[in-house]
């Protein structure tokens, strides 16, 4: 999220992120804050993370549905 962290402090902040976003893909404004407030970035960087990372999740939501369409179990 910040170009000037190391690749260490990087991956704490994504691996912080993520497990949020497990918990609420929706978090509000207070949230959001104090998300903004551990991970050591502002609040709109947050609000961005979670709206791409929600349109990763739908994607991969489509993707794994159409697959299990695209190839349906077959009894040949």
């Amino acid at each position: 999220l910040s170009l000037s962290l190391d690749n260490a402090s990087f991956l704490e902040q994504l691996e912080e992120l993520e497990k949020m976003f497990q918990e609420d893909h929706y978090p509000d404004n207070e949230k959001r804050r104090e998300i903004a407030a551990v991970v050591g970035v502002t609040p709109q960087r947050v609000l961005v993370w979670f709206q791409n990372r929600r349109a990763k999740w739908r994607k991969l939501q489509n993707l794994s549905t159409k697959g299990n369409r695209k190839y349906p179990a077959s009894s040949a």
